[in-house]
C-alpha cells in the first residue's frame, strides 16, 4: 500500500480534540493521505480555517456556512469569502452548504435562502460547492438544479438511495463517501458505493465524526480514509490501488491540485 495516494476531501481537522493537529497530519502522511480539505461550518471559524490552510502546504479550505448555522448568516460574509478567495489559492470550494432537516425543521426557509446565496457566490467565483444534505434530498436537489449554473457539485457524506445517486450522477455531480460505508448494517451506502461510476467517486472522513470500522466509536481522523477506500474496493471487487488512483484523480481534476 506504500505507493497509493489518497485525498481526504472533507475533514474537520480543527475539531479533533484527542490528538494535536501536528499528530493528525503526521498520521495522515504515514497512511498515504497527501491532501486534506478542511470545510467551514460556522461563520466565526472562517479566519481560523484560513490560518490553518495557510500554515500547512497540504491543507485546503472550503469556506461557507453549514445549514444548521444558517441563522448566523449575514451578507457581509460574501465580501469576506470573496476577499479570501482573491488572496489565497488554498480556497478550493464553497462549503459545507446545503440543507439539514434532521435536527430542527423550524427554520427551513432560512436554510434554503442561505443555501441559494452561497450557490450564487460559488457560481460567481467559479468554485465547486460541497453539499450537506441530511433528510432533505428533494429540496436540496431541486435548489441545486434551479440555481447552480457553473459550479461542480460534490454531495458530501452521501446518504441517499442508489436511485438518487444515479439522478445526481446524471446531473454531473460527484458522490463523496466516508466511514459509514464500513458499518455492517449500512446497506444503502454500500449499494451506492458499488454502483456509481468510478469517475464520480470521492473519499472523505468527515473527521472527527463517522469513524470507520475498525475504529468506530472513537474520534475520526484523515488517516482512516484508507479504511473507506478498502471497503469500497472490496464492494466493487477491485484493489485499493484502483480506488485510490481513481478518487485521487477525480479530486485533482475538480480542485485543480
Amino acid at each position: 500500500m506504500s505507493d497509493i495516494r489518497l485525498i481526504d476531501t472533507h475533514s474537520h481537522i480543527d475539531m479533533i480534540e484527542q490528538i494535536s493537529l501536528e499528530d493528525v497530519l503526521y498520521n495522515a502522511a504515514a497512511n498515504n493521505v497527501e491532501k486534506i480539505i478542511l470545510p467551514c461550518a460556522y461563520p466565526a471559524d472562517i479566519d481560523k480555517i484560513m490560518d490553518i490552510t495557510e500554515k500547512y502546504d497540504n491543507i485546503y479550505a472550503y469556506l461557507g456556512v453549514h445549514p444548521s448555522e444558517a441563522r448566523d448568516w449575514n451578507d457581509g460574509l460574501v465580501d469576506k469569502i470573496e476577499k479570501y478567495v482573491s488572496l489565497s489559492k488554498k480556497v478550493v470550494g464553497i462549503g459545507e452548504i446545503g440543507l439539514d432537516y434532521y435536527w430542527d425543521k423550524s427554520f427551513n426557509d432560512i436554510q434554503k435562502e442561505v443555501f441559494i446565496k452561497q450557490i450564487l457566490l460559488a457560481n460567481k467565483l467559479n468554485l465547486p460547492i460541497n453539499i450537506h444534505d441530511r433528510e432533505a434530498h428533494k429540496d436540496c436537489f431541486d435548489i441545486i438544479q434551479e440555481y447552480n449554473q457553473n459550479s461542480t457539485v460534490i454531495m458530501h457524506c452521501f446518504s441517499g438511495s442508489v436511485e438518487f445517486a444515479r439522478e445526481c450522477i446524471k446531473s454531473g455531480y460527484y458522490i463523496a463517501i466516508g466511514g459509514v460505508v464500513t458499518f455492517k448494517n449500512a446497506v444503502k451506502i454500500k449499494d451506492v458505493a458499488a454502483d456509481i461510476p468510478l469517475d464520480r467517486l470521492l473519499l472523505e472522513t468527515d473527521a472527527p465524526y463517522l469513524t470507520p470500522v475498525p475504529y468506530r466509536g472513537k474520534e475520526n481522523q484523515p488517516a482512516y480514509v484508507k479504511y473507506v477506500a478498502e471497503e469500497i474496493a472490496q464492494l466493487r471487487g477491485m484493489t485499493i490501488e484502483d480506488i485510490a488512483s481513481a478518487t485521487t484523480q477525480n479530486a485533482e481534476r475538480i480542485f485543480k491540485f
